[in-house]
């Protein structure tokens, strides 16, 4: 035995082996396969790939101005200091510099926190930091460049303090539990793999990727990939498309590289692809360098070379303006409402789908181990981060990169905690990994998450349709919001108006392949309220302890259209014999797509106890 097998045979007969299950701990649950070293590898490698949020989101943010005011005279027509020749411009940027670095601080140590905790409470390999997509609505949709939005900087964080309580509050009574499962099984796949397209955009990018691809004035995108001293105003390229040195840099070492590896199975694939490219590009006299010669490249050099250095956040911490009525009330209003609509769709499906990305899913349950303590820190870290300055904090997506190098535990993301809290002291090294050494494997990552558009029902079109707007919407919208936001209208509009027509008919006109449809309910398993509210109700002192699940919760049969039998059928197999010998056994679940089940079916059936059982006819199918 080496001392890796030892290493992770004594981590996992250790305290911290059984806290978080890790095989061979002696846990009734312990997650198979888990091993400490692969959770700590994974937990770096979820880390390189989201570093770059420590630079990119305090780059996003700080184009508000942050608590910046422009002091030009009114004669001066520019309120928001836009004009680079105004007088008062050049104060300004030096304000929004140390604004940049105030939210360095901010985002890392919001990140540092709500990864830590959600690792070592909820036990789920999946980090937070202050979401990409959810800064950028913050910064040009809500507060707008340099303030030209609808709310101010300071009122846009009070209204993400206060949804931060809002869910906690519908975290705690299992609100945003419920609406997670009672979406629809094909849009909750489609997120995952609209997920994955979205990392593949911001992968291609250039504020987080590799520059291969910009928005046009003419096409919704095009081809870039030029030197930057090529680029227009709007960073599209006047001419050298795809001859800028970083892309192919990105391309070659960051990404084909890193594929072999995989292909190879080499561990910490990921991690030795963004070291290779970062190393590479740190040299400034070199056509790669991640510091040119200009005096954006001489003041991020100048921070590197700091290498250890502690930025205290002098103007964005309690930034919060509490003054809420009057004038204030209408916008504070916008901003909460928007917020909220954003997010609790943005931040639970995100949460959601890397569950599912990690396996931790029930697909008895639509639920994860743990899912409300998860939700709930995700809640806080809203409220926490926005007293930082930063905008909603959110699962991150990017933590598909460590689950793909085998994380299962909370290991990796305690471990990517510790290293965003290193970062706080080590800013100026993990704030010069360049964008185009991240960038391919946010594509990898996202390609492995779209192999779940095979498990998509595409055999009916009122899953199918639905399904795929969603994960088509995402990338295209830069919103996991409107990506659910669009398949949930979808899927109401075209199953309800089937169930109208269906109803309306007597049945006689029902859509082309109607048998194949997924089977849903808004009677979820477990239903609305969690367990431990609906444990205070029946009197029990022990409200905080997990009760048989199938005792306490399978109350519904409608919930699932499934018959719990009272004699001695199979609880476990969901299997009962009826009819004696040689009887055709009757399953306790629910075919997909069969409505057999369904009281008024040619093959329904009622048995003995006065459940109802499911014939076996044409539409059957396996």
């Amino acid at each position: 035995m080496g001392w890796v097998e030892k290493t992770n045979t004594a981590v996992a007969k250790s305290v911290v082996g059984r806290h978080f299950r890790l095989e061979f701990s002696g846990s009734k649950r312990e997650r198979k396969g888990s091993r400490f070293l692969t959770e700590v590898r994974a937990g770096l490698a979820t880390f390189f790939a989201m570093a770059y949020i420590i630079s990119v989101n305090a780059s996003i943010v700080s184009n508000t101005g942050g608590t910046c005011i422009c002091e030009n005279a009114p004669e001066a027509m520019d309120p928001y200091c836009t004009n680079t020749t105004s007088p008062a411009y050049a104060a300004y940027t030096i304000c929004t510099q140390e604004i940049n670095r105030d939210l360095v601080t901010g985002t890392a140590a919001i990140a540092a926190l709500t990864s830590f905790c959600m690792g070592l409470l909820a036990n789920m390999p999946i980090a937070l930091a202050p979401g990409m997509g959810l800064n950028a609505y913050f910064t040009y949709q809500v507060v707008g460049f340099h303030g030209q939005g609808i709310v101010s900087y300071r009122l846009a964080l009070t209204a993400v303090f206060v949804e931060g309580l809002i869910f906690v509050a519908l975290s705690i009574l299992g609100l945003r539990q419920w609406l997670a499962r009672a979406i629809p099984s094909s849009l909750k796949i489609a997120s995952g793999a609209g997920i994955g397209l979205y990392l593949a955009l911001i992968g291609l990018t250039y504020s987080a990727g590799i520059g291969a691809i910009t928005g046009s004035s003419t096409d919704p995108l095009e081809l870039a990939g030029c030197d930057p001293s090529l680029r227009d105003a709007n960073g599209i390229c006047t001419s050298g498309k795809m001859r800028n040195p970083t892309m192919w840099l990105g391309i070659f070492c960051g990404g084909i590289f890193t594929s072999f590896l995989m292909m190879y199975r080499v561990k910490g694939a990921i991690i030795a692809g963004i070291l290779l490219v970062s190393i590479i590009s740190w040299p400034r006299d070199s056509s790669v360098t991640a510091f040119p010669h200009n005096p954006l490249g001489d003041s991020s050099f100048e921070f590197f070379k700091k290498v250890v250095t502690f930025h205290p956040i002098e103007h964005v911490l309690g930034a919060q303006d509490w003054n809420i009525s009057g004038a204030n009330a209408g916008q504070f209003a916008v901003a909460l409402i928007t917020f909220l609509y954003v997010d609790i769709l943005d931040c639970t499906g995100t949460l959601y789908s890397m569950a599912r990305f990690c396996g931790a899913i029930d697909e008895d349950t639509g639920d994860f181990e743990g899912s409300a303590v998860a939700y709930m820190i995700d809640a806080m870290g809203i409220t926490i981060g926005s007293l930082f300055g930063c905008p909603p904090v959110t699962a991150f997506i990017e933590s598909g990169a460590g689950i793909s190098e085998g994380g299962m535990t909370g290991i990796t993301a305690c471990v990517t905690g510790l290293c965003f809290f290193i970062s706080i002291f080590f800013a100026p090294i993990f704030a010069s990994i360049p964008s185009w050494a991240t960038g391919c494997t946010l594509i990898l990552v996202g390609a492995m998450m779209a192999r779940a558009c095979t498990d998509i029902n595409w055999r009916y079109i009122g899953d199918s349709v639905p399904a795929f707007l969603t994960l088509a919407v995402m990338p295209f919208t830069y919103s996991i919001a409107y990506g659910l936001i669009t398949g949930i209208v979808t899927y109401i509009i075209l199953n309800v108006g089937a169930w109208l027509i269906a109803k309306a008919s007597g049945g006689r006109i029902m859509p082309h392949d109607y048998e194949h449809k997924d089977y849903w309910t808004y009677k979820v398993r477990g239903g609305l309220l969690p367990g431990w509210v609906k444990r205070i109700f029946q009197g029990k002192r022990d409200f905080w302890r997990e009760w048989d699940f199938d005792a306490e919760e399978l109350t519904s049969r409608d919930s699932y259209a499934m018959a719990k039998k009272k004699g001695d059928g199979d609880r476990a197999s969901g299997i009962s014999i009826s009819g004696g010998v040689g009887a055709m056994p009757v399953l306790d679940t629910v075919i997909t797509g069969d409505r057999t089940w369904e009281p008024g079916h040619p093959h329904y059936s009622v048995n003995e106890d006065g459940m109802g059982e499911m014939g076996y006819g044409n539409s059957f199918r396996r």
